[in-house]
């Protein structure tokens, strides 16, 4: 089975994705600097599949030769390490522009010297900025509202030069908001504060931390922004069917991952209190920046090249998050 380097394998989606690929045979290198990812779930995933990971504790910034060195036979990349909060690249644009784009440069130049012409990026439906039409499409201007959204279009383009210029063959996955698991509550979301919406609900219900809302009054029906909430591992098994799909000689494309439908925030906070019969209170709090009203993804592409289509239901993200939080209340201790 083939051997898949991922980036960013201690954080959140990441190291779901890590043990998805373990879960199905691959060899996994991780690579990740553990300034907001964990070693807990690498920790984990060693002692549970000893000979199928190798972990190096590293920036994307950094030299790389040691480790393209030792890991030969390395067929592509997960690419998922970058600073992803859009209220932080407002008030810190140096560091995404820095960490997200110098980065990904950086990953990719040493990928390219070292024979590796395959990767899967981890995009973001924030390269659109404010939606013109829903739900949107591939075709839809990117026009992106903060530096995050911004950094990730600027690798989208270093991505697609390279794949015009150095024979890099890629599929750019932008996808919505993310929520959930994995399905056995194993692995979850440990950011502490969690941005993540269903996330700091479910916490919320549980009684591990008060909810904040954090968002602004926009335009819709009850003034809350409205999102597409896909599951995290719904999410990364699209990731390896992308990467099989380049394995075996796909075409490069630009693809987005999401449900389809969307839900406001005030839904989703119904929709959990519901699920986990708890109610909690709602406090407010300073809006984030940089936000927009109402973001749904169309998904048709997906399934068009890569057969993929979301099986997993809001509901079953805070199910798996909710095994998660009473398993792990603080997210993973170190």
């Amino acid at each position: 089975m083939s051997k898949i380097l991922v980036t960013g394998g201690g954080g959140y989606i990441g190291s779901i994705a890590t043990y998805l690929l373990l879960q199905k045979g691959y060899q996994v290198v991780v690579l990740d600097n553990l300034s907001t990812g964990h070693k807990g779930p690498i920790d984990y995933l060693i002692a549970k599949f000893p000979d199928k990971i190798k972990f190096y504790n590293k920036d994307i910034r950094d030299n790389l030769d040691d480790v393209f060195e030792k890991e030969k036979n390395i067929e592509a990349v997960l690419h998922y390490a970058a600073s992803c909060l859009v209220d932080e690249s407002m008030k810190l644009p140096e560091k995404y522009f820095s960490n997200n784009v110098c980065g990904s440069n950086n990953l990719l130049t040493y990928m390219l010297k070292n024979g590796i012409n395959k990767i899967v990026f981890s995009s973001t439906c924030a390269v659109y900025g404010e939606a013109n039409y829903v739900p949107v499409d591939e075709k839809h201007p990117t026009n992106p509202t903060n530096p995050y959204g911004e950094s990730k279009r600027m690798v989208e383009k270093i991505i697609e030069w390279y794949g015009r210029q150095k024979g890099l063959s890629y599929v750019i996955l932008r996808y919505f908001n993310v929520c959930g698991a994995s399905d056995d509550g194993e692995i979850g979301d440990s950011k502490k504060p969690s941005t993540l919406l269903v996330q700091n609900a479910v916490r919320a219900a549980l009684n591990i931390a008060p909810f904040f809302l954090t968002c602004p009054e926009v335009d819709t029906p009850d003034k809350t922004p409205i999102r597409d909430y896909v599951n995290v591992v719904d999410l990364n098994e699209a990731h390896i069917l992308a990467l099989d799909y380049l394995i075996n000689g796909g075409e490069s494309h630009i693809i987005n991952l999401g449900t389809g439908t969307g839900n406001s925030v005030k839904e989703v906070l119904t929709k959990v209190q519901d699920i986990t019969g708890f109610e909690f209170d709602i406090k407010s709090a300073t809006p984030r920046q940089g936000e927009y009203a109402k973001m749904i993804a169309n998904i048709e592409l997906a399934y068009k090249i890569l057969g993929w289509r979301p099986l997993r239901s809001l509901s079953d993200s805070v199910m798996s998050l909710a095994k998660w939080y009473k398993s792990h209340p603080n997210g993973w201790e170190e």
